[in-house]
């Protein structure tokens, strides 16, 4: 697939989304960035801002296989991956696949499950597969977690250790909206959802073709240095107990080469890199004490390295 369609691909969801979700561009094309270079988001953000309504709202657009689980104290792994059961007829052990065997998986308010359930889900996210009594299930193509999560009531939750955090792609806010937008949004509510008419606008096909192209954006040598400084500083900062891991800076490599298909562009530039440093980057961070508001903190930091660290002289695209 040419990058000029995946542009068009992504295009046509964003347009389809926002026919339900209003004034959440940035959120959106995030969404999509997390789709093309297979990776998972976290939603945080307080109750009733639209994030199960937004991951809803991605999943109708696409032609593909869409669950939704409520994360609750009491599930267990083998709720999510699936059990082996006795099938008296046939007289044999039967594998019955669980939610996890899906294309896009909503996990709403994922700090509300224990740890040991949590962590059953790091082989899926990372290696797209789910191992059940010692057989290996690999998981359908395309395949997204988008998780959610309260930041504001703590009573009852677990919060998710480093390595599960780090397993995500970005870590995002959806916001409050505005008057204005609020005044939409009351109005394209006012007699009926229209998440229930959102019908498909793309083929899972096509989703699993972006993901295999979209690596033919040119990133400069220069580039790539300049964001492998911003990764080094983390790792000596003072004010930082661990940076940012090799994992994080390819997720950020990632998600600079989708964020130049979205704009048009088969090169990278700087701006793309300042873009993705802090929904990439932020939520990777390990304080070296406690800090109140840890997302503020982390956030704070990766700006600050990106206003102090020299900025490559852009790249000409190619053939210029």
């Amino acid at each position: 697939m040419k990058l000029t369609e995946i542009k068009a691909l992504t295009d046509t969801i964003r347009n389809h989304v926002s026919k339900v979700i209003v004034g959440k561009d940035e959120v959106i094309d995030k969404l999509l960035i997390a789709l093309m270079t297979s990776g998972h988001i976290l939603l945080e953000d307080v109750p009733g801002t639209g994030k199960t309504m937004i991951a809803k709202a991605v999943a109708k657009s696409i032609d593909c296989d869409f669950k939704r689980i409520q994360f609750t104290p009491d599930l267990l792994p083998s709720d999510l991956s699936g059990i082996q059961f006795f099938n008296q007829k046939a007289s044999e052990f039967e594998f019955r696949p669980g939610p996890l065997f899906t294309n896009i998986l909503l996990a709403d308010e994922i700090n509300r499950a224990t740890p040991r359930t949590q962590s059953s889900l790091l082989e899926c996210m990372e290696e797209r597969q789910v191992s059940v009594d010692g057989q290996t299930y690999k998981l359908n193509r395309p395949f997204l977690v988008i998780a959610t999560q309260n930041p504001v009531e703590h009573q009852g939750t677990f919060p998710l250790p480093e390595a599960q955090l780090d397993r995500f792609l970005f870590k995002i806010r959806m916001g409050y909206p505005t008057i204005e937008e609020g005044l939409h949004i009351l109005k394209r509510f006012q007699t009926a959802n229209p998440l229930d008419k959102l019908g498909s606008a793309v083929a899972a096909e096509d989703i699993v073709r972006a993901q295999e192209s979209y690596t033919q954006v040119t990133v400069h040598d220069d580039l790539l240095l300049y964001m492998l400084q911003i990764v080094e500083e983390t790792r000596r900062h003072n004010e930082l107990a661990a940076g940012i891991s090799p994992r994080g800076s390819q997720a950020l490599l990632r998600a600079v080469q989708a964020q130049a298909v979205l704009q048009g562009r088969s090169f990278a530039t700087p701006d793309d890199v300042k873009t993705m440093a802090v929904p990439v980057l932020a939520h990777r961070l390990i304080p070296a004490g406690f800090q109140h508001d840890r997302n503020q903190f982390n956030e704070q930091l990766i700006n600050s390295l990106l206003r102090e660290i020299p900025v490559p002289a852009e790249a000409d695209p190619p053939g210029k």
